[in-house]
């Protein structure tokens, strides 16, 4: 049975989207959640919504509780996550406002607890594709029909924040072919594979970071402001993706 979980802001965790919404508790073993987990159903499809940063995002990056996160999603029976998330532009073309569907991540972060097996058992989960590729694609062909500007087959950084990149490291980080920046990715994508759930990310592109000459330094009102604005597209590709994610036969992650 396909159930959703779905990790972000951006108006998705109002409960008047979903049907017969309720609040979920779930205590595991690393911790609280950031959140309760607001469920319910949205055309038939199950649903479960966690705020990353917490319901009034009063969570830092380096103090999200992601295994607690990611445990909880899985003990509420969720196949799948699709997670929003706001990034810092590093590639002219991916525009303020644009969405990206990375399938791939650097992880420049420091110390963030990263993995599910660091006792008793040794597992080694393979990483090649982090990213749900089924996933991807309906989010991408769910742009399309939306009309939504977005790029495909891009490589996003997380950093450990809660600063924002120096421009020395902003010019690295493009020469290393990464085209986006983030605190959240990791390591939200690689517990999901720990724990074979199917995640895709909806990247909001809210900024061109430090490196683009004559732009104005980025700053978190300048985040708010480009999330605030483009909010409505983030939540109408994921209402018209959900149907898609019920509709396409399952294959296990390995």
């Amino acid at each position: 049975m396909i159930k959703i979980g779905i990790i972000g802001g951006s108006g998705l965790d109002d409960p008047e989207i979903l049907q017969n919404p309720a609040e979920v508790l779930i205590d595991t073993p690393y911790g609280k959640p950031s959140s309760v987990l607001t469920c319910g159903n949205i055309e038939g499809v199950d649903i479960a919504i966690l705020a990353r940063h917490g319901k009034r995002h009063t969570i830092r990056p380096s103090q999200v509780n992601f295994r607690a996160n990611i445990w909880a999603l899985k003990e509420h029976g969720c196949t799948h996550i699709l997670a929003a998330t706001a990034v810092g532009s590093l590639r002219e073309e991916i525009e303020p406002g644009h969405l990206v569907f990375p399938d791939q991540f650097i992880d420049f972060t420091r110390k963030r607890e990263k993995t599910f097996f660091d006792e008793d058992v040794v597992v080694h989960t393979p990483m090649a594709e982090p990213f749900c590729p089924n996933l991807r694609q309906l989010f991408a062909d769910s742009a399309q029909k939306l009309d939504i500007p977005h790029h495909t087959g891009k490589t996003v950084i997380t950093i450990e924040g809660p600063r924002f990149s120096t421009k020395a490291e902003s010019h690295m980080f493009r020469s290393w072919n990464a085209d986006v920046i983030n605190m959240s990715t990791v390591p939200e994508v690689n517990l999901a594979r720990e724990m074979k759930i199917h995640y895709a990310a909806a990247a909001m592109s809210t900024d061109y970071d430090c490196w683009r000459e004559g732009e104005e330094s980025v700053t978190w009102e300048m985040i708010l402001a480009t999330m605030k604005k483009n909010a409505d597209s983030v939540l109408n590709l994921f209402l018209h993706v959900l149907p898609g994610v019920k509709a396409y036969d399952d294959v296990c992650l390995d």
